[in-house]
């Protein structure tokens, strides 16, 4: 189930570069204006048999068209987080590139720590996880993933890794994508497995090199292909 309260978003950072939401080939390309949509309250409306439209238990992947952080969306953010409040019976899974933005844009409550967040940062590359990983765990969330998406090089989780539940891991998908390397994603899981955290493997990319050879693969097929490889460690953990 996924909700977007706004749309519109701009590059933050390199694993942007190439996005199959907003980059040079993709429908919504040049789309940066940050606007509301007719969805935004969503979460809390009722069907005509006064049922919520978004049924008890769901999992929700909220703003994984956009930034939930995104300055822009200031004004509405507190809403947002109101309507979180008012359905704890539905987990909401909120993906990020912004993590610097996090303190600044809590809500009043957050001091109790929402219980149905599930809070991630994107980290495409070494760099980029030394830089948002420290910041990440430095705040007080209930349920943290690292989204390993796009995959741009090998990437070392081990001293943060004990205060994360899950990760996930994908490649890039497009014309101008950047390769992914299976060896990097087998040492991602080997520090998962080392931990006892849950992984995902999500999708290859479009250029995957796998056993040395470079494949490109289609990208109606390249979920498919990465579950095929067996790698998921997830046990009784929903997927995120």
């Amino acid at each position: 189930m996924n909700w977007e309260p706004w749309t519109g978003c701009y590059p933050q950072s390199i694993g942007c570069t190439y996005c199959y939401f907003y980059g040079k080939y993709s429908k919504r390309h040049g789309q940066n204006q940050i606007v509301k949509t007719p969805d935004f309250n969503k979460p809390v409306v009722l069907q005509k048999n006064n049922q919520p439209k978004i049924a008890s238990g769901k999992i929700v992947a909220t703003c994984f068209g956009t930034d939930f952080f995104l300055p822009e969306a200031d004004p509405w953010r507190k809403d947002a987080w109101k309507m979180i409040r008012q359905r704890p019976d539905l987990d909401f899974l909120i993906l990020t590139k912004r993590i610097d933005r996090f303190e600044v844009s809590l809500p009043a409550d957050w001091g109790e720590v929402y219980a149905n967040v599930n809070l991630g940062v994107s980290v495409e590359n070494q760099a980029l996880a030394d830089l948002r990983l420290p910041q990440f765990l430095s705040f007080p969330i209930k349920r943290r993933f690292v989204a390993c998406t796009p995959l741009l090089g090998p990437i070392d989780l081990t001293a943060y890794i004990d205060q994360i539940d899950h990760v996930s891991v994908g490649g890039e998908t497009g014309k101008e994508a950047r390769e992914c390397n299976l060896d990097w994603i087998l040492a991602l899981r080997q520090q998962c497995l080392d931990h006892e955290k849950t992984f995902w493997f999500k999708n290859t990319g479009s250029r995957f090199r796998c056993d040395g050879v470079l494949q490109k693969v289609n990208p109606y097929k390249q979920s498919s292909l990465a579950k095929s490889m067996n790698l998921n460690l997830l046990g009784e953990t929903p997927l995120f």
